[in-house]
């Protein structure tokens, strides 16, 4: 298996089992904690964070075939910050109340529509 494979499976698995916890904790702990509209930030949080997980997935089984594919290992690195720049700041905005944090997500909603861009570049090679 390529060190791409690896890497981006790993991710998968790693940021797969955060999106699961971190969406346990919003339905458990912050249910009575957050208002409904900061609940529905965190929800779209997990949301996103959980599909781009599984699209690292897809980007590392891709990998096995795709070796040495540029446009392949430019999918992964946008869908994993993403990941930590969309998701990450709605957490943060869920969390803090601090709305202004909200201007960093379409950053990282940007780097989603790139990284599935970069995934359809690598596949239509």
């Amino acid at each position: 298996m390529s060190a791409d494979a690896r890497r981006f499976l790993f991710f998968a698995a790693l940021t797969g089992a955060l999106a699961v916890m971190l969406g346990a904790f919003g339905a458990h702990a912050l249910k009575a904690r957050l208002d409904e509209n900061m609940l529905a930030v965190w929800q779209t949080a997990v949301q996103y964070h959980f599909w781009h997980a599984l699209a690292l997935g897809l980007v590392g089984l891709l990998a096995i075939h795709l070796r040495d594919s540029g446009a392949l290992r430019v999918a992964g690195w946008l869908m994993l910050l993403g990941i930590v720049v969309f998701s990450g700041s709605l957490y943060a905005m869920a969390l803090s109340g601090v709305r202004a944090l909200g201007m960093v997500t379409p950053l990282g909603g940007l780097a989603f529509i790139a990284g599935w861009l970069a995934l359809a570049l690598a596949v239509r090679r």
